[in-house]
């Protein structure tokens, strides 16, 4: 019985476009979890747009009043409400992505971001006191905008940038006339929050 030559199988074909999108998705998922290990990315954005929507409410409202203490209190009064809005927002959001919300990095958002509001609230207490009204307005800019930059380096990026845009307007502010200081305020407390609001939301999933 003659012997039949017995040949190896022939190596089945890879396709190169399938392990690249495969090698792609792979490295997209490491990246996201690690993202995800060391950033806050439970900031919400609907939260921020909203703040922005009341902020533009407030600076419609407070170019109405004649002294500064109303002037004053419509914008406390809209420091609070914003504070609750983007609190409630983002605890929503952390519980839909069941992300917890007293993590490392929310820790480190929440305690990069709390120094500059406080020293925010004494200054606004001293620079009233002194007379000083005229400064609030840029002196609020800045240091919301410095807590949103040391807060925003542990969440996403595009929250550090937003930071740096309230610092640069609020030290414009700071030299440009007083009967501007509604429009800035709207500028930056309405219009950057809804813009940015708006980016955070669709990037980063609300």
């Amino acid at each position: 019985m003659p012997l039949m030559a017995v040949r190896p199988p022939s190596p089945v074909a890879v396709e190169p476009a399938a392990l690249h999108a495969r090698a792609m998705d792979n490295l997209r998922f490491i990246r996201q979890t690690m993202e995800s290990a060391t950033a806050f990315t439970a900031v919400s954005g609907w939260g921020v747009l909203i703040v922005g929507v009341t902020a533009l409410a407030a600076a419609i409202l407070a170019s109405r009043q004649t002294s500064a203490e109303a002037w004053l209190g419509i914008w406390l009064g809209e420091a609070m409400l914003s504070f609750a809005i983007a609190g409630g927002a983002t605890m929503r959001k952390a519980r839909a992505s069941r992300q917890p919300l007293i993590s490392m990095p929310g820790k480190r958002f929440a305690l990069s971001f709390a120094p500059p509001m406080m020293v925010g609230a004494v200054l606004t207490v001293a620079l009233y006191r002194a007379g000083l009204a005229s400064a609030i307005p840029g002196m609020w800019m800045l240091l919301y905008g410095t807590g949103i930059v040391t807060g925003g380096a542990f969440s996403v990026r595009v929250v550090p940038v937003m930071g740096l845009c309230f610092m640069a307007e609020g030290a414009a502010a700071l030299f440009l006339p007083l009967a501007w200081r509604d429009a800035l305020m709207a500028a930056a407390f309405g219009g950057l929050h809804m813009v940015f609001g708006f980016i955070i939301a669709r990037r980063y999933g609300g």
